[in-house]
């Protein structure tokens, strides 16, 4: 069933999910700026790095699974509040942590906790926002991706060149504080989904969702989307200054332009899906965000102008075919068993974060000059998962009536 907001209301409630997604999102995000300083502090090889980034991935899977079997049994705000307060002490715990051993475990606690928080945020929207307008309201959360990439990850990156790795850890736990004051503040209560029927057995929910063909559809879609993304995305920055000849301290620029054009777009193409449909926009998106999948992964040494114009259009595309697919993605769900779907849902997205930073980590390889080679067969592989989700996504009926 879906809750009607107020107009006040619902724009407060989806900027301060906006807020919250920024926390968790420069959380994961900053891994991958923050590469080259892992790498040279830990003394560890891409490889390693894959696993830094995967243990984040693989921890928030399995927690995925395990708040499937009891996210529809709790009031909304009250549990994302919760995981929230969690988080934040995980990323603290990273900023702290004495070695490589001791980040990979709090990388993966923080994991555990922000894997439930993107899947609740969605949960939300799908309970909240009535479907003509859920691919806009997706696109007002997803600009937390923009922002965070305008402001969270220069800034964070500023602080690792002049303070050490651990500054932007200690600074997202601070702004995760801040947030978690706001959410008290402005999300409402949604116990919609509580006057349901429920069973006694904990796995009856997450069996009533995997026993659904379209459920299981949709999940297999979502994978297809995720894995053709992150391939490519954990290594970028490596790729960028090791083999395009990008300085470490104009990193900050790239992503602060990439950040600016996808906050402009970003509710753009969240209007523009609502209108023409979203499983059309997703297709246009996706198939124009193949070529800077092949592009970005190919290319030698160019100037930092040139990069920052290929950058940008790799996050708006990237991201942008993202809004649609969510609320293609939360549509499938029945109404009853949307927590259920959409934390099984993260389950899915964070293993195949997960698998396709590990398989980048096996594929590519640092040479005796300090390049990385084996990155342009990562595009292929991403270009092949991206077009076969093309087509897939055919097959996912949405709900498109408010119950």
């Amino acid at each position: 069933m879906t809750t009607e907001l107020p107009p006040r209301t619902e724009r407060f409630f989806l900027l301060t999910l906006a807020g919250i997604q920024f926390s968790h999102i420069l959380d994961f995000m900053i891994m991958m700026p923050l590469g080259p300083i892992l790498m040279a502090a830990f003394g560890i090889g891409a490889h390693e790095f894959g696993l830094l980034v995967a243990s984040y991935s693989f921890s928030a899977a399995i927690s995925g699974l395990l708040a499937a079997t009891f996210v529809d049994r709790f009031e909304r705000k009250r549990l994302l509040l919760g995981c929230f307060v969690l988080f934040a002490l995980a990323t603290l715990a990273c900023g702290l942590a004495p070695g490589y051993t001791s980040l990979i475990v709090a990388r993966g606690l923080a994991g555990m906790f922000g894997g439930v928080m993107g899947a609740m945020v969605q949960t939300m929207i799908g309970d909240a926002i009535p479907f003509a307008r859920r691919a806009q309201a997706s696109g007002i959360v997803s600009s937390a991706f923009s922002i965070s990439t305008i402001a969270g990850v220069p800034l964070s990156l500023w602080l690792a060149n002049h303070l050490g790795w651990r500054s932007p850890f200690l600074f997202i736990a601070l702004v995760s504080l801040v947030f978690i004051g706001v959410g008290l503040r402005f999300l409402p209560e949604l116990r919609s989904h509580l006057g349901a029927e429920r069973r006694a057995h904990l796995l009856s929910d997450t069996f009533s969702v995997l026993a659904d063909p379209n459920h299981r559809r949709a999940l297999g879609f979502s994978a297809l989307v995720i894995f053709s993304g992150f391939t490519v995305i954990p290594y970028i920055t490596l790729y960028a200054v090791n083999n395009v000849g990008i300085a470490q301290q104009d990193i900050p620029l790239v992503y602060l332009a990439g950040g600016t054009a996808t906050f402009i777009s970003a509710r753009l193409i969240g209007r523009w899906a609502d209108r023409i449909g979203k499983v059309v926009a997703y297709r246009r998106m996706a198939v124009l965000a193949s070529f800077p999948l092949l592009i970005n992964t190919h290319v030698g040494h160019i100037p930092l102008a040139l990069w920052i114009v290929l950058s940008a259009t790799f996050f708006v595309l990237i991201s942008g075919r993202m809004i649609p697919s969510m609320a293609i993605i939360a549509s499938a769900a029945q109404a009853r068993l949307r927590g259920t779907f959409m934390s099984l849902n993260g389950t899915v997205q964070s293993l195949a974060m997960g698998l396709a930073s590990t398989l980048t980590g096996f594929i590519v390889v640092m040479d005796d000059h300090g390049l990385m080679q084996g990155y342009d067969r990562v595009g292929y592989v991403a270009v092949a998962a991206n077009l076969v989700a093309i087509w897939f996504v055919g097959r996912i009926v949405m709900h498109t009536q408010a119950r």
